[in-house]
């Protein structure tokens, strides 16, 4: 069961971080909407690192 939640942890964690590159190549990125998506990033890392 750990290993499915750590699998589902992984894939939210790619998702952000594909959500992170494309606002990061916009020509004016929303530094609001970063910085949320990188605490969001760094929770699912603490929380895969925790398993």
């Amino acid at each position: 069961m750990a290993s499915s939640h750590v699998n589902a942890l992984q894939s939210k964690h790619a998702g952000l971080e594909a959500q992170i590159a494309a606002e990061m190549s916009r020509p004016a990125p929303d530094e609001t909407a970063l910085r949320e998506l990188k605490r969001k990033k760094l929770r699912i890392k603490e929380a895969i690192a925790a398993q």
